[in-house]
């Protein structure tokens, strides 16, 4: 305000402030407080430094031990199951998504994961709110084998309610060169095993939340016999975490590929790893999807297609394994408690367009 406006200047102390904006910096303080406990458990020797820096530090000279080192990035979130979270008040699993999303992108081409970081978003800092969230972030990367090396907590008024908030994360892995999995190296004749997921993930939900709250009107109190326990708590069962899974698989048998289902459902996503000259065949009648995936279809008159392009189906990860390999991959997984199964297999693409084919009706 200039010296010669008429207008009254304001009472010292009642200017804008970024507290007045809605914007609370002790309660982010307190937040970095409380989480400290559990990032510090998602640890690895290589981690340099604590939590507080302006960027988190891992000791590169651990690589020196590849011939051709390969380092592999990925990032995502855990879109709009957030909304669960929110509603029923359970913040210390939704990490377990957020991890699970990222890693397991990393270890679909043979990447250890080795570190990552989080960006959490809220409306108004909520400081036992927000270190929960990063309990179950660090709980996720215990894991995954990997360490939180950093984050950041954003509190955004007037963009997020109060209650409102968001996660993405990102990782970084490292492969050996010469062990990159992939396409290349599938071959005729491989085995598709298929791995159990452990629900809905994190893929699907505005979908998912469509149906059973918008169009049954069901609330998330509601016991479902199918389920064995409420709606809220089996929508918001966490994401399967499988990079320490798959890298043993990687060290007892040989692995061509694996393939990640998550947004666009198995077929989609096994595409992405089959060469053009090949195609794939995967038996639904080898498995039986949880109760879940048919509650979303009767309730919301969604046809098969559209919830095999949506949802996992029961399928979290699948591997594809020279036919030699397929008792030691199939015995390891048993070992590590991951149900699976042999789903299908690769064959010449012939005059066929597509490159993946789900075939046969789901068992039970």
């Amino acid at each position: 305000m200039s010296a010669g406006s008429s207008e009254r200047a304001p009472h010292a102390g009642s200017g804008a402030s970024y507290a007045s904006a809605g914007v609370d910096i002790e309660a982010g303080d307190h937040a970095v407080e409380l989480m400290k406990k559990w990032v510090k458990k998602a640890t690895r020797p290589e981690v340099v430094g604590g939590l507080g820096g302006f960027a988190g530090l891992f000791d590169a000279s651990a690589l020196k031990r590849y011939e051709r080192p390969l380092l592999a990035s990925a990032t995502d979130g855990v879109g709009t199951k957030v909304d669960i979270a929110r509603r029923m008040g359970v913040y210390d699993t939704i990490g377990h998504d957020l991890v699970g999303m990222v890693v397991d992108d990393l270890v679909v081409c043979g990447a250890e994961p080795l570190f990552m970081t989080d960006y959490i978003c809220v409306g108004k800092v909520y400081p036992e709110r927000v270190a929960a969230i990063v309990k179950g972030i660090a709980e996720g990367c215990v894991l995954a084998g990997c360490a939180l090396v950093g984050g950041e907590t954003a509190e955004h008024p007037g963009l997020l309610g109060a209650d409102e908030f968001d996660v993405a994360g990102a990782g970084t892995g490292v492969v050996e060169a010469d062990r990159l999995l992939g396409a290349d190296r599938i071959r005729t004749g491989d085995v598709v095993i298929a791995m159990a997921s452990s629900g809905l993930h994190s893929n699907g939900y505005s979908l998912v939340r469509h149906v059973l709250f918008e169009r049954a009107g069901w609330e998330l109190d509601r016991e479902v016999p199918e389920f064995g326990r409420t709606l809220g708590e089996e929508l918001l069962e966490p994401t399967r975490i499988y990079s320490l899974d798959c890298l043993a698989l990687t060290r007892t048998a040989e692995v061509h590929a694996f393939s990640h289902i998550t947004g666009g459902g198995l077929a989609n996503n096994l595409a992405r790893v089959i060469p053009d000259h090949l195609h794939a065949t995967v038996d639904r009648s080898t498995w039986t999807p949880g109760a879940v995936f048919g509650t979303v279809g009767e309730l919301g008159g969604v046809e098969r297609p559209e919830l095999e392009k949506t949802l996992n189906m029961g399928v979290g990860m699948m591997a594809v394994v020279p036919p030699q390999s397929v008792d030691v991959a199939l015995a390891t997984l048993a070992d590590r408690g991951v149900d699976a199964w042999v789903a299908g297999g690769i064959t010449d693409r012939g005059d066929r367009t597509e490159a993946v084919a789900l075939t046969g009706d789901y068992a039970g």
